[in-house]
């Protein structure tokens, strides 16, 4: 089993297998086009570090300059020259192909946010509970929402070790505590 570590490579949900939700478009910046984005990625600033991305149409947004900004980042893009346009772009989501990432970069214990879509989700003695259906971030946290075998409901839960303490990547499984429930420690062998 892989313990839970914040992974460098924050990225918070996916469109597809081959795109990968990399921030999401606010409010215009000024009068010349710029615009307020809320980064996926670990690090905001990185957000352009792999190549234009795109909204869900295909249409190309390439970065030509990212600065801090409270909680987002500021951007500007080479095809937004006015703030008319910045105007009609808020809630546009900006996505990268995934083969853009840098899937080799990944230590051991790391992987994608979005690579726990689908994931089986299992109590603390390995007995199935259901599937991992989103992974969402409405800006406090990442949020993963699992939909239950037995019941067919799909709840939300805040991605942290306490309510998933166990994430096994390469058998694409994690360990699920519901919040509230309390796991005993095995005793140690004296």
């Amino acid at each position: 089993m892989i313990a839970y570590r914040p992974v460098s490579w924050h990225i918070a949900a996916m469109k597809s297998d081959d795109l990968v939700l990399m921030g999401k478009i606010g409010a215009p910046h000024g009068v010349r086009g710029d615009l307020r984005v809320k980064a996926f990625t670990d690090d905001p600033l990185a957000i352009g570090d792999y190549g234009p991305l795109q909204d869900a149409e295909g249409n190309p947004f390439d970065v030509l300059r990212v600065q801090p900004a409270k909680t987002v980042v500021v951007v500007r893009f080479k095809q937004v020259t006015s703030r008319a346009k910045a105007e009609a772009l808020n809630g546009t989501e900006l996505f990268v192909e995934r083969s853009r990432l840098p899937d080799g970069e990944l230590d051991e214990d790391e992987f994608f946010i979005t690579d726990l879509i689908g994931m089986a989700c299992v109590s603390s003695k390995n007995e199935r509970l259901g599937d991992v259906s989103a992974v969402e971030n409405f800006g406090a946290g990442d949020i993963i929402e699992i939909k239950f075998d037995e019941t067919g409901k799909r709840e939300l839960f805040a991605f942290d070790v306490q309510t998933f303490p166990d994430i096994d990547v390469e058998n694409r499984n994690l360990v699920f505590v519901r919040p509230g429930e309390i796991l005993a420690r095995e005793e140690a062998d004296d």
